[in-house]
């Protein structure tokens, strides 16, 4: 194992200048402790990026009475996520450059451990969504700087990493989506300390990343080339800093493809978390049948989403697997219009499939970028601007369900948004890097 992990780092160490410093003394590669306490992070931090979101649409109803929600404040409420990922997302780089993608990941569980505390007990829809905006934020300084670290420690393990990420996330998904009712009526019914619980998740998060705040270079090569030496004292700094001018990513049609793909396979997936458990309900199954659906709809990225990044990875063209994702998306929204509770689970087993376009995306990014500092900023780019593509869509749902009385008009507006989603999803899967593109 110890010897995986130092050719893991090889790539990552073995520029001239970061392993011979000025004083000609032999660079040593980074602890194996250091890589382990690097995995453990990646794995509990990718736990805690969606429980927020799916434990809140398990609850919408409850939270909804509680606070005194219409159905469109409550499409806003599900609208959220996006806002705050697009909005703070763009931000990691620049907190990684400064700070260390470490200590900003760690603040980030910080965050979102501080949010979902106190959500459920700020007693007004503003509060509310206050709380929820600020665990959201550490979310999307996290989302953004996985592929970085991914990149960075794992140079030459993009895609088991990749999967490994994604299946903790959507393990932690799917866990939030299953027993958050079930807790909550073991906590005797109350919605707040059913939400409230996922605090102590977040904040085991936080624990591995404490020993990497101070080392800048943990997990980023953020714009420069960084290598670190862990010796038994304070950290040394290697310091082989390459500066690299900053991509002109919105040259790069690949980079454009990448977030549109990014932003319509966000908007299916929030669609889902927010409402689908509602659909259900409103066909007449129950509440916690309806959150067994949506646990079935986020457990099904748990084993797809490790594999199907190292199926990416080893293809020149991942059109394919978009395609195949695409067809299961709209055959479980065909189901869930014509008979969403006599084919409840069938379309709960076909929508998860189709959410595993969101490891895809995460694969492809690291993929269509040459160096960490450009993996860096496309995912900063096609995340935000993902995000900000995908804001409207759960709020619409929300305003055609409320104006419609029925399901049928927001089913066919995911039908309609899946299409889009295949088309620039071939696109962004083609065999290129946004550096090539940049340059022209």
């Amino acid at each position: 194992m110890a010897s995986e992990e130092t050719r893991t780092l090889k790539p990552t160490t073995a520029h001239p200048s970061a392993t011979a410093p000025e004083d000609g003394a032999a660079v040593p590669t980074p602890r194996t402790w250091a890589v382990r306490l690097v995995v453990v992070g990646i794995v509990l931090s990718a736990l805690n990026l969606r429980p927020a979101i799916t434990s809140l649409g398990a609850l919408l109803e409850e939270v909804r009475d509680g606070l005194g929600m219409s159905g469109s404040l409550a499409g806003l409420l599900t609208s959220v996520p996006p806002l705050c990922f697009a909005v703070f997302g763009v931000t990691a780089p620049r907190l990684a450059r400064r700070f260390g993608a470490g200590a900003v990941v760690c603040a980030g569980m910080v965050a979102i451990t501080t949010g979902l505390l106190i959500r459920p007990y700020t007693g007004s829809t503003a509060g509310f969504l206050a709380a929820s905006a600020l665990a959201l934020m550490g979310i999307a300084v996290s989302n953004v700087l996985m592929p970085v670290i991914v990149k960075r420690w794992f140079p030459d393990r993009v895609g088991s990493m990749t999967g490994l990420y994604s299946m903790a996330l959507a393990l932690g998904t799917a866990a939030a989506a299953a027993v958050t009712v079930p807790v909550t009526e073991a906590l005797g019914g109350s919605w707040q300390s059913g939400l409230a619980v996922w605090a102590g998740l977040a904040a085991a998060a936080v624990l591995p990343w404490i020993p990497l705040v101070r080392d800048k270079g943990a997990g980023s090569t953020v714009g420069s080339v960084h290598a670190r030496v862990e010796g038994a004292g304070p950290v040394r700094h290697m310091h082989a800093r390459v500066e690299q001018p900053a991509l002109r990513i919105t040259r790069s049609r690949t980079a454009w493809a990448l977030a549109v793909f990014f932003g319509l396979q966000a908007t299916a997936a929030y669609i889902t978390m927010g409402w689908m458990a509602q659909i259900f309900r409103d066909a007449g199954v129950s509440a916690g049948t309806a959150g067994l659906l949506l646990a079935v709809t986020m457990v099904m990225g748990v084993p797809l989403a490790f594999v199907i990044p190292r199926v990416a990875t080893r293809l020149p063209h991942q059109g394919p697997i978009v395609i195949v994702l695409g067809i299961c998306g709209l055959a479980g929204y065909t189901g869930l219009y014509f008979a969403p509770a006599g084919g409840a689970w069938a379309w709960a087993v076909l929508l998860g499939i189709a959410n595993c376009a969101f490891p895809l995306a995460l694969t492809m990014v690291g993929m269509r970028a040459k160096t960490g500092a450009g993996v860096a900023q496309l995912s900063a780019f096609a995340q935000s601007t993902g995000y900000l593509i995908s804001i409207p869509g759960p709020l619409l749902v929300g305003v055609l369900y409320q104006h419609s009385g029925g399901w049928g008009l927001p089913i066919a507006l995911m039908v309609g948004l899946m299409l889009p989603q295949m088309a620039v999803g071939v696109l962004a899967g083609r065999d290129r890097t946004v550096e090539d593109e940049a340059a022209r």
